[in-house]
């Protein structure tokens, strides 16, 4: 496989990894206090971009009722009108909160890059994966990857709540104690940790949308593998080895969530990139 090929793998993984492994890097509620956010909805998009070269953008919808949450996503990616790469894929997940963290319930994924085209599914109960379904579902033979077993698909989440989701919080914007957070996330197919640490505070610039304000919490990412990967996957390796991913996490007004303004993934082709660039809020009913 050509530099090329690998540099834009590294970045759809990395970015994927970053984008979707961000749940609750909040500190936890107090004693009494609800663990989810307030009723709303809210709608945020999202420009991805390599080197300064826009690859496209994606939508994510969350929706919060009292009894649980809703969130779903979709977008399209392209690079050179699609002559180098053509993407879109879109996913759901649904769930409900506890007093400790949001519990998700189902996730779906698809997506399509020309060459692969690939759904899956997930069903939760109690915080466990219950049910895994891949299509199309390849015949069983030896595998290259990581084994994996009951005991590290409970208390996980899936990608989207991981995302998108928080746990209520006074503390105020730029606050780094967001950034203490190990994140147990399932894919459908690997088990990994994601490793929040903090790394500074930085003020928005002035493309933020308008409902923003005050400065961003910026985390360190790190990808920890723990089941379910190929020990000699490429990406998988410069995910381990890389420690210039960041995310910056910025608090919505009147909703009680987080959620990343920007993340920044070195690659082979300059920065890889996804910056929050519209946001709409809708409270619901007190």
């Amino acid at each position: 496989m050509n530099s090329r090929h690998i540099s834009l793998r590294h970045t759809s993984v990395a970015c994927a990894c970053a984008a979707l492994l961000l749940l609750s890097v909040t500190p936890g509620p107090s004693a009494g206090e609800a663990a989810h956010p307030k009723p709303s909805r809210v709608v945020a998009t999202y420009d991805a971009a390599l080197a300064g070269i826009n690859l496209g953008d994606f939508r994510v919808t969350t929706t919060i009722k009292e009894s649980g949450y809703k969130v779903a996503a979709k977008g399209r990616f392209s690079m050179l009108a699609g002559l180098v790469y053509n993407a879109t894929g879109k996913t759901t997940s649904s769930g409900t909160f506890t007093q400790a963290a949001p519990q998700p319930a189902a996730f779906t994924l698809e997506y399509d890059s020309g060459k692969k085209r690939e759904q899956r599914y997930l069903r939760f109960d109690n915080g466990a994966v219950s049910e895994i379904r891949i299509v199309p579902h390849k015949k069983k033979k030896k595998s290259r990857r990581v084994p994996l077993d009951a005991e590290q698909l409970k208390d996980v989440f899936d990608p989207l709540t991981a995302a998108f989701l928080a746990v209520r919080s006074d503390a105020p914007a730029g606050d780094l104690d967001v950034c203490r957070q190990t994140i147990p996330v399932f894919d459908g197919k690997q088990r990994f940790d994601v490793v929040l640490t903090p790394k500074r505070a930085e003020r928005l610039g002035r493309r933020a949308p308008k409902s923003l304000s005050g400065p961003a919490a910026v985390c360190r990412v790190r990808y920890v593998p723990i089941a379910g990967h190929r020990l000699d996957h490429s990406g998988v390796q410069f995910m381990r080895k890389t420690e210039g991913i960041e995310v910056w996490l910025v608090p919505v007004p009147r909703t009680g969530l987080y959620v990343p303004y920007k993340i920044l993934v070195p690659t082979g082709w300059g920065d890889g990139s996804i910056t929050l660039t519209r946001l709409k809020i809708k409270p619901g009913k007190p």
